[in-house]
């Protein structure tokens, strides 16, 4: 049996608040502006994402998609969420906790995507410190993993403001829109994590 199994999280559908925005899993409910915001973020998106698959944004694939997200939870696999708006419940992007590892390493990896109108804000700065702070308290996780490209400047702001450091460089790591890139490659330990700084609004994701 796993360490430290969270019971029950599935049944509970965390909430998440962070600074001016909440995460909560993805519902049935949110498949018209998930689809939007995806589908007029998709040249933002694309060279930082594995390749869509033809049916991506339809609602079948959405279905999937909550299927697979339900039993991940229940697994204890991967916890996935939508970041709205605390104010307004807009949509803004979504962020992931996966591939958790139990027993001796209590680890896990994060991923994230934010939409086109919605970048350089902060908006995922914020959102990220939230999940970070889910995975150390309610998932009792000991280290958070993370890896992005090394052009994506963003990103790496994103990560260094909540306090990732960077570990090391994985060549053609990810397949990445059709094509296998480098990575470089961060970690954040329990206990490391601190408040983001005060945010100007230029340049932030």
């Amino acid at each position: 049996m796993a360490l430290f199994r969270i019971n029950r999280i599935a049944d509970a559908a965390p909430l998440v608040r962070g600074e001016a925005l909440y995460l909560r899993p993805a519902q049935s409910v949110d498949y018209p502006a998930w689809s939007h915001l995806r589908e007029i973020s998709r040249d933002f998106l694309s060279p930082w994402e594995p390749s869509w698959p033809a049916d991506d944004l339809t609602r079948a694939a959405y279905r999937r998609r909550l299927r697979r997200q339900g039993d991940e939870i229940a697994r204890d696999e991967a916890y996935s969420f939508l970041i709205f708006e605390e104010r307004s419940n807009v949509l803004l992007g979504g962020v992931t906790i996966g591939g958790v590892r139990r027993g001796v390493a209590q680890a896990a990896t994060l991923g994230y995507w934010i939409g086109a109108p919605y970048a350089r804000r902060g908006h995922m700065t914020r959102a990220v410190a939230a999940i970070v702070g889910f995975g150390f308290s309610s998932l009792r996780l000991h280290r958070i993993e993370a890896a992005c490209i090394p052009n994506n400047v963003a990103s790496v702001r994103v990560l260094e403001r909540n306090s990732f450091q960077r570990e090391g460089f994985a060549r053609s790591f990810l397949r990445i829109n059709g094509a296998w890139r480098d990575h470089i490659l961060f970690g954040l330990l329990e206990g490391e994590a601190q408040r983001a700084p005060l945010l100007e609004e230029r340049g932030l994701v």
